[in-house]
């Protein structure tokens, strides 16, 4: 989760200095909107992520585990559906691409909502053990 986090991370910057600079005037008002929001949802969702990569590292295999492997695969697939389906559209202007976009929602809401039961579950680590 930590990798693939920072990879989205990275990527998440560089789409967004992209939209600032390579493509300004190549694209419509809408489509300019579509790739803001998904360049938004793609860099905070890489943190969120982050979040759940090093919640695992505090859990190993312990309580609360389980629900974060389960955020982690829903944040990395709802952020590729959501922000992949919405820089497609800006791109290709095939508005039909985001007939898929609340899936990848619905993922990141999934993901949030298992990461708050994996965080209810986590415990404090005894200092020095």
């Amino acid at each position: 989760m930590l990798v693939i986090g920072a990879v989205l991370g990275a990527l998440g910057v560089m789409s967004g200095a992209f939209g600032a600079h390579a493509l300004q005037g190549l694209l419509s008002d809408k489509a300019q909107g579509w790739y803001g929001t998904a360049v938004t949802y793609h860099a905070g969702h890489a943190l969120a992520l982050l979040a759940c990569g090093l919640l695992s590292l505090h859990t190993g295999q312990g309580p609360g585990s389980r629900w974060l492997q389960i955020a982690g695969i829903c944040f990395t697939s709802g952020t590729f559906v959501f922000s992949g389906s919405l820089y497609a559209m800006a791109f290709t202007g095939i508005t039909r691409l985001g007939m898929i976009t609340p899936i990848g929602g619905l993922l990141l809401i999934i993901a949030w909502c298992t990461l708050a039961v994996a965080a209810s579950r986590l415990r404090p680590t005894p200092v020095g053990g």
